[in-house]
């Protein structure tokens, strides 16, 4: 279940919440890692938009579903989101525990 901090204009989500999500259809999946990191191992269908990137690449963010934002272990994205929130951007959500949650979880990653 999302957990919603007051003081964050985003929701944290574990990888399984996430799964179900993404499973559901409807979201944007953003790794933001950088691109050796993501050629390793990403979720399905997830863009790589380093979290420095955000800003100057929001024209690569959807405004027309929610975003889901990943990286290693959930710090990076969760500035992503702070930057995405700046942009006006809504619901966003950081994936907590990152790739390294969601590899333990058993879930598939997907290689370039």
């Amino acid at each position: 279940m999302a957990n919603q901090n007051e003081a964050e204009p985003f929701s944290r989500i574990d990888v399984h919440e996430a799964k179900r999500m993404i499973d559901e259809g409807g979201v944007q999946i953003v790794d933001t890692r950088e691109p050796h990191e993501h050629a390793e191992g990403h979720v399905h269908g997830a863009v790589n938009i380093p979290h420095m990137s955000t800003l100057p690449r929001a024209g690569e963010l959807a405004s027309d579903r929610p975003i889901l934002f990943i990286c290693k272990s959930g710090q990076r994205s969760a500035v992503a989101a702070e930057f995405a929130s700046a942009l006006g951007l809504a619901p966003l959500y950081n994936v907590e525990g990152g790739h390294d949650a969601w590899r333990e979880a058993g879930y598939a990653m997907e290689m370039p």
